[in-house]
């Protein structure tokens, strides 16, 4: 899996581990920071979730033009210092007036247009290292290799970010409870007329967090003013992550350097010293290609709409219909410590199955060894019940991805080896089908229960289901997701043609955009009081129709990718 690999992958890889840690730690919160400060509707909050999102996906398209012009290294540069001018702004606690918000909105840019420098730029000096005829055969596992540690730094983001409002909270004797902000935003805005069900129970929730009953305008207020706090602290976090993503960089660019270089400058360079130039391509070959990844655009459109939904409508259902306390085996999942102890027994076990020495497989299987006895101790030390908040959810999915990277790598070199390898546009269309299972499991788990519109009518849900719901939906679209993020990111880097690389990466991330936007969309299903299960529907028959698709032009498709 790691053997043989340029050592610039590495360093490029851990400085987007970094930078993604901040990313997902203010992701986490960030639609609850919304509606916890602002008070903000499902439908508003979720579309300023897909404005910012298709901002950030979309801007990688201009950082990459800018780039094929004055070169990959500088953008990234570049853009690590925007992202940290917005990050920084972003963590500075204030008000909710008109100024509050605008400064919020700025900072969200910055965050935007750094990451449209950043991002795609890092991966095209990645895909860079694979232009050499040595290296060319691990492209696809190299992606794999780098998309794994993307979500190292997504894996521990939730619980940082809980950690963190865990503890500012508690600074003032005061617990999490994810119902308390909606309904203390209705007190508020009723002058204290608020009666009824959602009186009541803010009265409860008032009492059981820690507050008082005796004034809650004042409760209300307070706490919405520390757990606002308390995220603008997390989205702090961004910026130290930033400072080590830098000094990465910085640090081991001798490792990559060779590989920051443009068409425009290979052939400069091949003109002076009369060095092999880059084959061009005639103007069908580069229409060809440019039509396959146009097709495979279209259709990761549908998928990012429906797994960016972890942010909104599934982060509003791990709150608003899943019970906030884990038991049993279960618990053991929002311990992030657990989650690394699975990591470095999976990987230990790959080891000691690899390793062509008895040396490698004795070390190997001691760690195994060592990481079951390990967990057999948190097991008897870990409360029963847990108290779980929302955005903890979020680290299954990260964690899927790195712990299932070694089978996925194992599985597709195995069936290479014997020809049997699906090609890259084979294994997006397997993936959109797999996604599409994924929200069938969320469906059938929704049956019975009240719309999100109900919920808001009453203040809470008359029933809260089992978090497995949601976390065996996070392991099949961590499936899908392996199978097309990945091979997509890897199929952009080599059928790109050369002088356009940077504008192609961008496209892909263009096409994300636009799929990250269309996330609002299902928010405004989710407040238009329709069943919670036909919300979730509605995603299985646009994954499924993607697939459909995509399997109708794959001839194409493959076609391009064997001219590549």
């Amino acid at each position: 899996m790691f053997k043989d690999q340029p050592k610039g992958l590495y360093a490029l890889s851990l400085a987007n581990t970094g930078e993604r840690f901040g990313y997902y730690t203010m992701l986490a919160i960030f639609t609850l920071f919304l509606q916890a400060k602002f008070g903000y509707t499902e439908a508003v909050t979720t579309q300023i979730y897909g404005i910012f999102l298709a901002a950030v996906y979309f801007m990688p398209f201009f950082g990459g033009v800018l780039a094929d012009k004055f070169g990959f290294g500088r953008m990234v540069t570049l853009g690590i210092f925007v992202m940290f001018g917005g990050y920084a702004l972003l963590s500075i606690p204030s008000g909710t007036g008109f100024g509050a918000q605008a400064m919020m909105f700025g900072a969200l840019a910055l965050i935007a247009c750094g990451t449209g420098l950043f991002k795609g730029n890092l991966q095209v000096l990645v895909g860079n290292l694979y232009d050499d005829p040595a290296y060319a055969s691990k492209r696809d596992n190299a992606f794999s290799i780098f998309y794994m540690a993307i979500n190292i730094g997504a894996m521990f983001a939730p619980s940082m970010a809980t950690r963190i409002t865990n503890y500012f909270l508690g600074q003032d004797g005061l617990t999490y409870n994810g119902q308390i902000p909606a309904l203390a935003h209705q007190y508020i805005d009723s002058a204290g007329q608020l009666a009824g069900e959602p009186l009541a129970k803010l009265q409860e929730l008032a009492v059981q967090v820690g507050g008082s009953t005796a004034d809650l305008m004042e409760f209300s207020r307070h706490y919405i003013d520390k757990l606002s706090t308390a995220y603008n602290m997390g989205f702090g976090v961004a910026c130290i992550s930033l400072v080590l993503s830098y000094l990465i960089y910085v640090g081991f660019r001798k490792t990559f350097r060779h590989a920051d270089v443009t068409a425009r400058q290979q052939q400069a360079a091949a003109a002076t010293t009369g060095a092999a130039a880059q084959v061009q391509l005639t103007p069908a070959q580069t229409r060809s290609r440019i039509t396959a990844l146009m097709l495979v655009f279209a259709v990761v459109i549908f998928f990012w709409m429906a797994f960016h939904q972890n942010g909104s409508t599934m982060t509003f259902f791990a709150r608003d219909y899943t019970t906030s306390e884990a038991t049993g085996l279960t618990r053991m999942g929002f311990n992030i410590g657990n989650l690394l102890l699975v990591v470095i027994g999976v990987y230990a076990a790959f080891g000691f199955f690899q390793s062509a020495k008895a040396k490698g497989k004795t070390i190997s299987g001691l760690i195994f060894l060592a990481v079951v006895g390990a967990l057999y101790y948190q097991w008897t030390q870990t409360p029963d019940p847990v108290h779980i908040l929302p955005q903890q959810f979020q680290q299954f999915n990260p964690f899927y991805v790195v712990a299932l990277t070694p089978f996925s790598i194992a599985l597709f070199s195995s069936l290479a080896r014997k020809g049997k390898e699906p090609s890259a546009p084979r294994k997006i269309g397997m993936g959109m089908i797999i996604a599409a299972g994924g929200f069938l499991i969320l469906t059938l788990g929704s049956f019975g229960l009240m719309s999100p519109a109900e919920v808001k009518a009453v203040g809470a849900s008359d029933h809260f289901v089992s978090q497995n719901w949601l976390i065996s939906t996070y392991l099949v679209l961590t499936f899908a997701e392996l199978l097309l993020s990945p091979m997509g990111i890897s199929f952009v880097s080599k059928v790109a043609p050369p002088k356009y690389k940077g504008m192609m990466m961008g496209c892909w991330f263009a096409a994300t955009a636009v799929g990250n936007y269309a996330t609002s969309l299902i928010g405004y299903l989710w407040g238009s009081g329709m069943a919670l299960w036909m919300v979730w529907s509605v995603l299985i028959v646009l994954c499924l129709l993607s697939a459909l698709f995509i399997f109708s032009v794959m001839r194409k498709l493959e076609s391009a990718t064997a001219s590549a």
